[in-house]
């Protein structure tokens, strides 16, 4: 649930994400069960093809899963996820991940996430959530 200023428990929960903050991930908007969050490929994310490795790939996509499922409120989790890879990226792409919220049900919820160079499509993301209870 978004505050006044628009801020929901996904924006608490990337402030305090030092993985995806140290690779330069900027959270763009977070709120409704849906997020979007950018990465831009640098030179030590390349893989010996002189290709973005599919890694950071992924990170990029879960972080932004991570975003939507935990913009409701309650601390979320992934449960699982899958990502099919359909376009190389190259250093400095700037790439944009869109997470949506597909079903939620109970503690579960399945988010989909389109990952997004200049307007192509290079991978997309499925996710499996699982909200947890806090010690």
């Amino acid at each position: 649930m978004a505050g006044e200023d628009g801020r929901t428990a996904a924006h608490d929960m990337f402030d305090a994400d030092v993985a995806s903050k140290g690779l330069g991930i900027e959270l763009v908007s977070a709120g409704d069960g849906a997020a979007v969050a950018r990465m831009r490929v640098t030179a030590a994310m390349l893989n010996g093809h002189a290709i973005g490795h599919g890694g950071f790939v992924f990170l990029l996509a879960d972080t932004a899963f991570a975003l939507a499922c935990n913009s409701h409120g309650p601390a979320t989790v992934a449960a699982g996820g899958e990502i099919s890879f359909l376009r190389p990226v190259r250093e400095g792409d700037l790439l944009e991940a869109r997470a949506g919220e597909r079903v939620r049900y109970g503690r579960s919820g399945i988010y989909d996430v389109t990952v997004w160079r200049d307007g192509e499509v290079v991978a997309e993301f499925r996710g499996r959530s699982r909200t947890i209870a806090r010690d």
